[in-house]
């Protein structure tokens, strides 16, 4: 057998669990192949489960050691590596924490998965471009009520039904996380990365309904009719420009164009 051939079978053995490799390696006259080959199997598995324990702190915090070391070690069973790239290796685990039998009953660790997750991707987004509020100057008065907003491609959106947040910050703080408490109604969450860093805010149900038709392309005017359902109408445009500016000093949004109007077909006489 080429050595080629052999790497590729030893690779294959420790990422898909077979063991066909073994009837090209001989034992040892201290110990077996099996045991030998063991302990590349098992150092690999380790080696997983550490990038795991780096990208998900939080949750291997709030899961304890024997929990998580359970969690990895299916997700790392049901998912072999095929990137040679270990920042994207952990990516699927909060769906796969999800959808575990075992965590059914414990809704915080998929939140908490969900929630670290995105903020890894958060960080990992390429850069681009922020609006900058002397750019809104260019628009004229008239034009604002067709103005729409395209957010930053590092913003993120998740609601919770449980106190995410207040966990959250516990384990930010290495303090003990408080009791799950179901919520009344969703806590509303944004997420974004501000010059280096992730970061995310909760949002009131106005604002985040707000930012939710705008990051869909509903232009200012409208924005401004929608908030108008939610509290006093007359003061909805003042609220809806306070919003703007604070995600423009936030960061959350990259441009702003005004929305070109469908024009009308014109209709041409038929030729007889």
């Amino acid at each position: 057998m080429k050595l080629a051939d052999l790497q590729a079978q030893f690779q294959s053995a420790i990422l898909d669990g077979g063991d066909g490799v073994l009837a090209h390696i001989p034992n040892s006259p201290k110990e077996s192949k099996e045991t030998l080959f063991g302990v590349y199997r098992n150092a690999y598995v380790l080696r997983l489960i550490g990038i795991l324990e780096h990208d998900f702190e939080r949750l291997h915090t709030y899961a304890g050691d024997e929990r998580f070391d359970e969690l990895a070690r299916a997700f790392i069973a049901a998912n072999p590596s095929h990137t040679p790239n270990a920042r994207w290796y952990g990516q699927e685990l909060p769906d796969f924490i999800a959808r575990h039998p075992e965590t059914a009953g414990y809704p915080a660790l998929t939140a908490i998965a969900k929630l670290e997750g995105t903020l890894n991707d958060v960080f990992d987004i390429d850069d681009a471009p922020v609006l900058m509020l002397s750019e809104l100057a260019a628009f004229a008065p008239g034009d604002w009520a067709e103005l729409t907003f395209l957010s930053h491609p590092s913003v993120r959106r998740m609601n919770s039904g449980i106190n995410l947040t207040e966990l959250w910050t516990a384990l930010a703080d290495k303090k003990t996380p408080p009791t799950v408490r179901t919520l009344d109604a969703p806590e509303h969450i944004i997420l974004w990365r501000q010059d280096v860093m992730p970061k995310l805010r909760v949002l009131a149900p106005e604002e985040a309904m707000m930012w939710d038709e705008a990051a869909k392309g509903v232009p200012f005017g409208v924005l401004c009719e929608m908030l108008a359902t939610f509290d006093n109408p007359d003061e909805a445009p003042l609220r809806a420009a306070q919003y703007l500016k604070g995600w423009i000093e936030m960061g959350l949004l990259q441009s702003a164009a005004i929305k070109k109007k469908k024009s009308a077909k014109s209709k041409r006489t038929p030729v007889v």
